[in-house]
């Protein structure tokens, strides 16, 4: 929902331990991935969009609303109607995904920006890249008069109708989560064949948010392995001073109810009445995956590897190798208003929550560590609960062959089985894995643990080189 920037490429550096991976990044803002034969694509806001195979190597598509889009090439023309309604010249974050029919179906949607005033359509193709062919509007917000569900639209209950998330669930049933700030995020059952709503559902049902709680961005996530149906959410602004973080729920429906790490019901996640945006009101629901933060560099200064405001994710789960995956996109510190595409390995913790590795994906697979492996000197990383426009800095701490963790915080560590690591800090226990990564600073891979407390808090480590 920013001015999209240039193409821009990275090459990673060489390294003598192992293979070195390459990376040629993009920029697609909010990214809503789709896998078709052997190729990924994201679709983002403002048209945006790219496509890779091995999600490192990324080929920037599309990148502005205006005629000569190769995604809808006549979009001023085709979307007209949106874009009257919206009072806008541009389109926020899509959804795409592929029906029985072997079509592919784009969920877009623009708004005014300034007032939840949004349209919400579909559009067909007959190649994930389009060309698509608008098929009409399926919702509107931000009216004076009735909403889609004929009562008075209330910006504080109703709806913003954007951010769609089009998903199938296990039964094989289609659904549609959606929602940004205004009146919470809802779920919409939509008919499996056409891709419209089932009739007389009006806006659907909320899951949360109310009150104009800055929450936004949902992406829907079924995993087999678990039997969770996980909602992965956007908290706070999306500019580099807001603060953006993700987050996730589960429940074992796809209309919920869901709730956090802590039992919480996510339905009471709301602002509070007649105050805007009151992000303490809603900063302790959810389990927070990723916020801001940098790791120190080799040298002990602060200008290492990190990240800003990263944020509005979708996600993906290979079937055929049991691994997870985390796409969204960032700024980064000291870079203003520049972001580009990232994707991190996720893994299941022992309780069934999702953990996200802490550097970007180099096609590395977790492996079977011995404790000898794991045992070093750790940038440490303590993600909260807040939502904070603050970066966190790493700290180091030791995990030391005895068991004990020494330095900026204190503990015990263990690795149980192959690669769960459980840590005890504070009194409070982290459970996650250790994974072998390649670490762009360092040119070199690393060991590095990822981690979640029952509260939802993560924390992250990432071996320091001493040799």
């Amino acid at each position: 929902m920013t001015t999209i920037l240039s193409l821009a490429l990275l090459t990673a550096c060489s390294a003598g331990n192992g293979s070195t991976p390459e990376f040629k990044n993009v920029s697609v803002h909010d990214p809503s991935v789709i896998k078709v034969k052997d190729t990924y694509y994201v679709f983002g806001s403002h048209l945006a969009s790219a496509k890779t195979k091995d999600l490192m190597s990324w080929k920037q598509i599309s990148s502005v609303v205006e005629d000569g889009n190769p995604l809808i090439p006549n979009v001023t023309e085709e979307l007209s109607e949106t874009f009257n309604w919206a009072q806008s010249d541009t389109l926020w974050a899509p959804d795409v995904i592929e029906l029985a029919d072997g079509k592919f179906y784009m969920y877009y949607n623009a708004c005014r920006g300034d007032s939840p005033r949004s349209a919400m359509g579909i559009a067909v193709a007959d190649k994930p890249a389009g060309p698509y062919k608008n098929l009409g509007i399926i919702l509107k917000s931000g009216m004076s008069g009735p909403g889609e569900d004929g009562e008075m639209y209330d910006a504080t209950q109703k709806p913003n109708v954007v951010d769609p998330d089009v998903f199938f669930d296990k039964e094989g049933k289609l659904w549609m989560v959606y929602g940004s700030y205004s009146g919470g995020i809802f779920i919409l059952e939509l008919d499996p064949t056409t891709g419209f709503p089932l009739p007389d559902q009006g806006y659907g049902k909320k899951l949360l948010g109310a009150n104009h709680a800055r929450i936004e961005g949902p992406y829907m996530l079924y995993s087999p392995e678990t039997d969770y149906y996980y909602l992965f959410l956007s908290y706070g602004g999306l500019d580099a001073k807001g603060g953006y973080n993700i987050r996730v729920a589960r429940s074992k429906n796809p209309d919920g109810p869901f709730e956090d790490s802590e039992g919480k019901a996510m339905i009471e996640a709301q602002g509070t009445k007649g105050k805007l945006f009151d992000d303490p009101a809603y900063a302790p629901y959810g389990v927070k995956l990723m916020g801001n933060f940098e790791f120190v560099a080799p040298n002990g200064g602060i200008e290492g590897e990190g990240y800003v405001s990263p944020g509005h994710n979708s996600a993906y789960y290979d079937d055929k190798t049991n691994q997870y995956y985390l796409i969204f996109h960032t700024r980064f510190p000291r870079r203003g208003e520049e972001h580009e595409v990232r994707v991190h390995q996720m893994f299941m913790n022992k309780d069934g929550w999702p953990v996200v590795a802490p550097h970007r994906y180099s096609g590395e697979k977790i492996g079977s560590y011995k404790a000898e492996e794991v045992a070093g000197t750790y940038n440490f990383i303590n993600h909260g609960k807040d939502i904070s426009a603050k970066i966190v800095h790493s700290k180091r701490i030791e995990l030391s062959a005895d068991g004990q963790i020494t330095g900026a915080v204190t503990g015990t560590w263990s690795l149980e089985g192959e690669n769960n690591a459980v840590l005890n800090i504070g009194g409070e226990t982290y459970d996650g894995v250790f994974v072998t990564e390649w670490n762009e600073e360092l040119a070199s891979h690393v060991m590095t643990f990822t981690a979640l407390s029952a509260k939802g808090v993560s924390v992250w480590g990432s071996h320091v080189k001493t040799n």
